[in-house]
């Protein structure tokens, strides 16, 4: 029987499996409409990309199994995954989790999406926890293929040997859905992987487009800290000239904290106002640490009592964020309280799940909401709903921010909050950076400790060409760069010798702020086409079999590619794409496909131009500020024929921030030797003051 199928969207179709679906949905509890402008413009798709006769689903004593046909290329996805990048042949368990332990699917951020290399994108509209396996059993008579079971003398001689090779079966996704009795899921049409993926951002609202400040650098304060030591720091970051737009207070600003009172502690912050007016002066931006959970001191327990879960966290109410009451009194309260007096945003810490911690924290699955949601769905949902209290609190003050959020979901592309994260593995940092953009998603691959300088300075390479530039030194009162020793950090003692080393910071640090206007119009791009700043090589050349397991390099924007050199080592191996691409420290060339070992030549990351394109590259600055204006130099990666590059400015009214946003096209003609522009507005030319153009290829650009 063929299910129920509509066209929602142009390219994007709705098939109803099953019975009754439930009322608290991802689709359900959105707050942004798709952008149909947007969806409008993308390339209009033949058909439905399957066929809904070949989807089937039943009920069981589970709840809905259904199975969706797959073509033969491979399959991402499922939201932030730190472990793997391709998830052919596995099992993803959709379950919010702070400290995932294997590759299970298990996330700070699952997400219920999957794109293919064959252009087909599936959202699963559904709250719970999800399993999806992916091309991984075969029935009785089927056959799987990879070494065990291909031969019968076949014989492992370990378990890694045993159990760690990747098997496949049919191409199909096996989609097990509990608890319910029918489930819309959404089919989304390429042509490509890449349109598949674009579809899906749109059809969530389109991507963010975040304030220009929030792309410079963050530094997240000691977690003692007091309105004194915040001020110190502050001018020591001006007068060293060491680049920051955002300094962000850790939980010790509040009265009470886990469970939080959302009140200032007057103890260590005894004039909030004047420290915030002070650091206004100073051209920084406040980011405040923030959990959802209320104390019983706070002046919004008395509000939310009536309208929030029935178990406690710290002793703190959990606020059913799907009700107007509790987004009416969380929302107005921040807005009051601090977004009125000069606050940027907020950390919203702890907004995930713990089942994997000797003492799980956080609300159980059997918790009951207000609304009807039980913990199970509050938490698939709590990063999202969080996230969109806030931002109707920035919303209303008519003021743009970027916060942060350690859980978000399904169709969050349009909300301000970049994710995060406690873990601290550099290899899952990087692939972090590169999953999230088949889902929609921001991650920052946060800078904490380090043991050595050697490895303080890959990561902050790593940081410097990620979606947001944070420092977090909760653990530490002085800069890591003034002291690595943690002990000696913790007394306060200061590396005498650590001048030369925190210029080489300094300057790397600086190459951020000059990346700023190349990253705001890719951000651009992620809010009106929906194309992801950073994504995996294999959205852009799905076709090359190569790229498909190429977990440690990404696309930055349309024109670069970024492959991080992890601490301990001096080289790796670039896997390049069809085409030339140029080395920007050095302005060496390289012809994909190919694989070349590269080494470390400097202390930038290795960033690598596609031949043909432009890059705008700012002066050093100490921060971006509300209203930057930059002086340019433009690179071009080769002297062949160039593309244009749209250089976009801020948004045409400061009171609407979803207004469309003003740009600078750049032209160099071959064969020209005069670059020239073309300009949307005559007021954005008062933003930008070309300085030179520059020949990527005579000695490098930087």
């Amino acid at each position: 029987m063929k299910p129920e199928t509509s066209e929602v969207a142009p390219g994007i179709w709705r098939v109803h499996l099953g019975g009754a679906s439930e009322r608290w949905t991802p689709v359900s509890l959105r707050r942004i409409p798709p952008d149909l402008e947007g969806l409008g413009r993308l390339p209009a798709p033949a058909d439905v990309p399957v066929d809904p006769v070949r989807i089937s689903s039943k009920g069981t004593a589970r709840g809905l199994l259904a199975r969706v046909p797959l073509g033969a290329g491979d399959v991402y996805g499922f939201g932030l995954q730190l472990k793997s990048v391709r998830q052919t042949g596995k099992k993803r368990v959709l379950r919010v989790n702070s400290d995932p332990v294997a590759d299970t699917g298990d996330s700070h951020a699952p997400v219920p999406f999957f794109v293919t290399t064959d252009g087909l994108g599936v959202l699963i509209d559904t709250a719970r926890y999800a399993s999806v396996y992916v091309a991984s059993h075969a029935a009785p008579g089927e056959r799987l293929a990879g070494p065990a079971g291909e031969r019968a003398e076949y014989l492992a001689t370990g378990v890694g040997d045993l159990y760690g090779k990747r098997r496949e079966a049919a191409p199909e996704a096996v989609i097990e859905v509990p608890h319910v009795q029918g489930v819309d899921i959404y089919l989304f049409a390429g042509p490509t992987m890449l349109n598949a993926i674009q579809r899906y951002v749109l059809f969530s609202g389109g991507g963010v487009l975040p304030p220009a400040w929030s792309l410079g650098v963050w530094y997240r304060a000691w977690g003692r800290a007091g309105q004194a030591d915040i001020q110190r720091l502050a001018n020591d970051f001006r007068e060293s000239g060491m680049p920051c737009d955002v300094i962000g207070l850790e939980p010790g600003w509040q009265e009470h904290a886990y469970s939080c009172s959302f009140t200032w502690n007057r103890a260590k912050f005894p004039q909030p106002s004047a420290m915030l007016e002070s650091l206004a002066k100073m051209n920084f931006k406040v980011n405040l640490w923030d959990h959802a959970f209320v104390h019983p001191e706070s002046p919004l327990y008395d509000k939310l009592r009536a309208v929030s879960g029935s178990v406690a966290v710290w002793d703190g109410l959990v606020p059913d964020f799907s009700l107007p009451g509790a987004r009416e009194a969380f929302s107005r309260h921040h807005l009051e309280e601090f977004i009125a007096k000069g606050v940027s945003g907020f950390k919203l810490d702890e907004c995930d799940n713990s089942d994997f911690l000797p003492y799980p924290w956080s609300f159980p699955e059997y918790c009951k909401f207000p609304s009807g949601m039980d913990g199970e769905q509050m938490h698939s949902m709590f990063g999202n709903l969080y996230a969109s209290t806030i931002t109707e609190a920035f919303e209303r003050a008519g003021r743009e921010t970027l916060c942060q959020s350690r859980s978000l979901g399904a169709l969050a592309s349009p909300l301000p909050a970049v994710l995060y994260s406690d873990l601290y593995d550099f290899g899952d940092y990087v692939r972090g950076v590169v999953n999230a953009g088949f889902s929609g998603l921001l991650w920052c691959p946060e800078v904490r400790e380090a043991g050595s300088q050697e490895e303080l300075l890959r990561r902050l390479q790593l940081a410097v060409v990620a979606p947001q530039t944070l420092i977090n030194s909760w653990m530490l009162p002085l800069p890591p760069w003034k002291q690595l020793d943690f002990a000696k950090n913790l007394a306060g003692e200061a590396d005498p010798d650590s001048a030369g080393f925190e210029e080489r910071v300094r300057k790397l640090l600086a190459f951020r702020v000059r990346l700023v206007p190349y990253l705001y119009s890719a951000f651009s791009d992620y809010r009106d086409a929906g194309i992801p700043v950073c994504r995996a090589l294999v959205c852009d050349f799905p076709d090359d079999p190569a790229l498909r397991n190429v977990e440690d390099q990404f696309l930055l924007g349309r024109n670069l590619m970024v492959a991080p050199i992890p601490p301990g080592a001096t080289e790796r191996d670039v896997r390049f794409p069809n085409g030339k691409w140029i080395e920007l420290e050095t302005g060496r060339s390289h012809c994909g496909p190919s694989c070349v070992r590269i080494q470390a030549s400097g202390d930038l990351p290795p960033i690598f131009g596609r031949a043909g394109t432009l890059l705008p590259l700012a002066q050093e600055q100490p921060c971006v500020g509300s209203n930057p204006s930059w002086e340019l130099t433009i690179l071009r990666f080769g002297t062949s024929e160039t593309e244009p590059f749209r250089l976009v400015a801020g948004p045409r009214s400061a009171g609407n921030l979803k207004s469309q946003a003003r740009h600078i096209d750049l032209h160099w003609d071959e064969g020209s030797p005069v670059p020239r522009l073309t300009w949307e507005a005559q007021e954005v030319g008062l933003q930008f003051s070309i300085l030179r153009w520059k020949d990527v290829v005579e000695s490098g650009g930087v």
